[in-house]
C-alpha cells in the first residue's frame, strides 16, 4: 500500500504519493497551509479513480472532462502527467516517463494507491 509524505518546506507544505515500494509516483504543487495540504491529498483520494485520461501527445486529441490525468510530453521529450481535480486545478504531477507505457503505468499506480490512509509528516 503507498502512502502520502507531507513535507514543510521553506515557503508552505507539499506532498508525495509515494508506492509500496517507496518509489515517488507523484508530487503536488506547495501549499501555504497544512490544512490546504491535506486537501489536495483528499482531492487525489476522491479524483483518481475516476479520473479520465486525455493523452494530449496525439494529434487532435479528444478533450477529457474534470477530473482528468492529462498526459504530455514535457521540453526534455519526456511524457509526464498530470492530475486536475473537478474544478480544473492541477492537484498532482508526475515525474518524467522515457516511455509512454510507463507513464500509463505511473497513472495506474496513482489509482492503486490514491487511496492509502497512511499521512506521514516529515520533519
Amino acid at each position: 500500500m503507498g502512502k502520502f509524505v507531507i513535507r514543510e518546506t521553506k515557503t508552505g507544505f507539499t506532498f508525495r504519493l509515494k508506492a509500496g515500494n517507496g518509489e515517488i509516483i507523484g508530487v503536488s504543487e506547495t501549499y501555504k497551509a497544512l490544512d490546504s495540504c491535506k486537501n489536495g491529498i483528499a482531492s487525489v483520494a476522491k479524483n483518481a479513480p475516476i479520473a479520465a485520461v486525455e493523452d494530449q501527445t496525439k494529434e487532435g486529441f479528444e478533450k477529457a472532462k474534470n477530473p482528468k490525468f492529462e498526459i504530455y510530453t514535457d521540453k526534455a521529450g519526456e511524457t509526464r502527467f498530470r492530475l486536475k481535480a473537478a474544478n480544473g486545478e492541477p492537484i498532482l504531477a508526475s515525474e518524467g516517463y522515457s516511455s509512454m507505457s510507463g507513464c500509463k503505468n505511473g497513472i495506474e499506480s496513482v489509482r492503486k494507491n490514491a487511496d492509502s490512509e497512511t499521512v506521514m509528516e516529515e520533519a
